[in-house]
């Protein structure tokens, strides 16, 4: 169990990790259109999901190419966004010195991230079924009362 907790910290954090802003329009579009605290509401890996309760306390904050993730601890760190991309780099926490890749979609007011924890090669799909290095995280945006 703790070392499913470990993956999912790293996953999470990778995927919400931010890069330096590359400067372009486009890349603070994105970035900007993701702003704001996330909570995941599914998250599986290599095909499995997680129960609820292994991420009932995180949290994922984007702010432009800088991200920070909330469980047992914390990790930050910086997203780079090419397209439907993102090359996610810890810089703080548990993930520090680790580069994650991901693919990342917003549909229904949701972010679906899904990692790649091997940061080899981009995810093709949002299937991690028979996959192992891959992580999928469903985020749904966190409400300001």
């Amino acid at each position: 169990m703790r070392f499913i907790t470990i993956i999912f910290l790293l996953v999470l954090c990778l995927g919400c990790a931010s890069t330096k802003n590359s400067g372009s329009d486009n890349n603070r579009m994105k970035s900007n259109k993701l702003n704001g605290n996330w909570i995941p509401i599914k998250q599986e890996i290599g095909g499995k999901l997680l129960p609820t309760v292994a991420f009932e306390n995180q949290k994922l904050i984007l702010k432009d190419s800088s991200y920070t993730f909330i469980a047992e601890s914390i990790d930050k760190g910086l997203i780079k966004y090419k397209e439907d991309k993102m090359d996610i780099y810890g810089k703080v926490g548990v993930n520090a010195g680790k580069h994650f890749t991901a693919v990342y979609k917003t549909e229904n007011e949701l972010l679906t991230i899904c990692y790649n924890l091997s940061g080899d090669s981009y995810p093709e799909t949002f299937e991690t079924k028979s996959k192992p290095t891959l992580f999928l995280s469903v985020f749904k945006k966190e409400i300001n009362k």
